[in-house]
């Protein structure tokens, strides 16, 4: 069995290029909140322009039905995605609370 050497790794030391940046706990908070206000900032357009196409559809006006049925589903799937990103992080958070200190 052949050993090769690993050039990321030098003397027991990890090369800079691995470095992980030194980021404060509130960097990392901001990065989040902004990821998850612009998450759900995306699923409200969602479902206000679904809104918007079924309004125009019921008025009578020239939309076609496809179109508002895509608008629909896309809204629908992009609501249910994130219902269960937020189930998985509230068991998650629930089985951090269940671990001994």
């Amino acid at each position: 069995m052949a050993i090769h050497q690993i050039n990321s790794i030098t003397h027991g030391f990890i090369s800079p290029s691995l470095a992980k940046k030194n980021n404060s706990p509130s960097e990392g908070a901001g990065n989040f909140s902004q990821l998850l206000k612009n998450s759900i900032d995306e699923v409200n357009k969602m479902q206000v322009q679904s809104d918007q196409l079924t309004e125009k559809l019921v008025r009578g006006e020239n939309v076609d039905l496809h179109q508002v049925m895509i608008a629909s589903q896309k809204a629908s799937i992009t609501l249910q995605t994130t219902m269960e990103v937020r189930n998985k992080v509230v068991e998650a958070y629930q089985e951090i609370m269940r671990m001994p200190m």
